[in-house]
């Protein structure tokens, strides 16, 4: 057996990066806070985008690549989506091969749909539960590996922080029991950062609450950079739902679902008028900003729908199943009788810990892959190509960490209890405090100053004004504060994330233009001659900085 990479996240770029390394004959660690099977992952539903051409409409990686980068309005790294393109038709064929139950056509060649940004048929899916399929087929491949002792899991486990030498080399990380409440400190000779988007520091979000955002804060406090942390997807079609937002898949456009809102006492096809060659699939970017203008112009509608109630009810029970027991049980609107009222809400966070085309961070020994970084959908990401940068790029950064692994000698046992020593020194801190506010409290005025300040409009004195309400929050009932009703770890987390949520606002706030899913009320044009680049924000201990960074060069 080789060495130990450890991996944080047990969703689709995790198991990927897991599988990966297992199958070179590294010793995977495998450190979670829910099962696989509750994995943000299970719940994509759309599908995985790959030019497999199989619909006689002259699909290729070429074409794939270009509605990338244009979807992206080009700020993501052109080699990186290279390989990305490149490598998708081979990734669904091999997760067709692995069980995953792809819908065929009549033919028995894998079935795709149309998606937002894409002209071509190019998203293969399972009915609208492709995430859940995917994960299926992979949570097996995972457990084969488990069985033979490659892989072993550390489920209820939270990452706490990372293990660093003097040089900010990795070594392992801090990880948390849930159950005993223990501090473990885990060896790895790389690590490799899976942990999802930031839902955590929105609330009201298409995606888990599970996905706390902890892990990307943490790495941001010390010293990892946010790259493009103002590029927050608002998917269009979302509905309030128990607190949350219930996705209404874009698969529903895909198969002829139609936006429209009542004007003048008639359906007005807003998408289909506006943009007659694309229509209702517009990015989304696009679409929600369209919503938005419609519902926040003087005197116009209060709702908008989506109509699927024209689909054929093959369409209805063999492609959108899913969605429409999703809308019947949730919602209590059948899709196929009426339409459904939908506006948009946060899904997808395209910005995240900065990586390089092999997925390293700034930190030797540490990785990043899936959601939680910013790798390869620029300044809006295209449906369909969240699950395949989180296959893809889990591979990628296994590959690079086994790599420069190789020969790594680890100092671990100095390192490891002495940051399990800090720790608790840190909450032993906090708990002598004189500051007793409640937690679910702070973490609810922090959602909602974020989601004052970064709406799908922004300007210059909202995000002003939210970066001053953050800094009073973080030194009126943040710093020095413990809440004895929650735990520790909840309590140790939060300044970080506070950090975190300044490092968007100001990201935003210094790109005076509008691109993709960032859009400025106070600047609304392109500006490609100042801001035709990646913006990064970093916390040097002291105060959180953003500057600009080019481009790779396309090769």
């Amino acid at each position: 057996m080789n060495q130990t990479i450890l991996i944080i996240g047990a969703g689709l770029a995790g198991l990927s990066a897991a599988l990966t390394a297992a199958e070179k004959q590294y010793q995977v660690l495998l450190v979670s806070s829910m099962p696989s099977e509750r994995a943000q992952s299970v719940m994509a539903e759309g599908g995985i985008n790959a030019a497999l051409d199989t619909k006689g409409e002259d699909d290729s990686v070429e074409e794939h690549f270009k509605d990338t980068m244009a979807a992206g309005v080009y700020l993501a790294d052109p080699n990186a989506v290279s390989a990305l393109t490149n490598a998708a038709p081979g990734i669904v064929r091999h997760l067709a091969a692995l069980g995953v139950v792809f819908n065929r056509d009549e033919h028995g060649s894998i079935d795709l749909r149309n998606f937002g940004g894409q002209k071509k048929k190019r998203t293969a899916f399972a009915m609208s539960s492709t995430g859940k399929q995917i994960m299926t087929a992979l949570i097996q491949e995972v457990r084969k590996k488990e069985a033979e002792g490659n892989i072993i899991r550390y489920s209820d486990h939270s990452f706490v922080s990372l293990i660093l030498d003097e040089q900010k080399r990795c070594l392992g990380c801090v990880a948390l029991d849930n159950r005993t409440q223990e501090l473990l400190s885990l060896q790895g000779d790389a690590i490799i950062v899976a942990s999802g988007g930031i839902n955590g520091l929105f609330g009201r979000t298409t995606g888990s609450q599970q996905n706390t955002g902890v892990a990307a804060a943490e790495l941001f406090r010390l010293g990892v950079p946010i790259a493009n942390g103002e590029f927050i997807q608002y998917h269009p079609t979302t509905a309030a739902c128990f607190g949350k937002r219930l996705l209404i898949s874009e698969a529903a456009r895909g198969e002829g679902g139609r936006l429209f809102t009542v004007r003048n006492g008639k359906p007005w096809y807003f998408m289909e008028e506006k943009y007659p060659e694309m229509g209702n699939l517009m990015p989304r970017d696009v679409i929600s900003r369209e919503i938005w203008r419609i519902m926040s112009a003087s005197g116009g509608p209060t709702s908008v729908f989506l109509d699927m109630t024209h689909l054929p009810p093959e369409v209805m029970e063999k492609r959108l199943g899913d969605l429409v027991e999703d809308c019947i049980t949730y919602l209590h609107v059948d899709p196929r009788k009426e339409p459904v009222p939908v506006s948009p809400g946060i899904h997808y966070f395209m910005g995240g810990l900065q990586v390089d085309e092999q997925h390293r961070t700034t930190f030797p020994r540490l990785y990043a892959a899936g959601e939680c970084c910013y790798q390869y959908h620029g300044a809006n990401r295209l449906g369909g190509n969240s699950t395949l940068g989180a296959l893809y790029g889990g591979g990628v950064a296994a590959r690079s960490a086994t790599q420069d692994a190789a020969g790594c000698t680890n100092d671990f046992k100095k390192y490891g209890a002495q940051a399990v020593e800090e720790i608790r020194q840190k909450v032993a801190s906090l708990q002598a405090g004189n500051r007793h506010f409640p937690l679910p409290g702070i973490r609810a005025e922090l959602s909602r100053i974020l989601l004052n300040s970064l709406g799908i409009v922004r300007n210059g004195p909202q995000m002003e004004a939210g970066i001053t309400a953050l800094d009073r929050l973080l030194a009126e009932k943040v710093v020095r504060n413990y809440d004895p009703t929650s735990g520790p770890y909840e309590n140790l987390n939060l300044e970080s994330l506070c950090l975190l949520g300044k490092a968007l606002l100001l990201s935003a706030c210094n790109r005076r233009e509008s691109r993709g899913a960032h859009t400025r009320g106070d600047y609304p044009d392109r500006n490609d001659a100042e801001y035709l680049k990646y913006s990064v924000a970093r916390y040097d201990g002291k105060k959180v900085v953003v500057r600009l960074e080019d481009i790779p060069e396309e090769r």
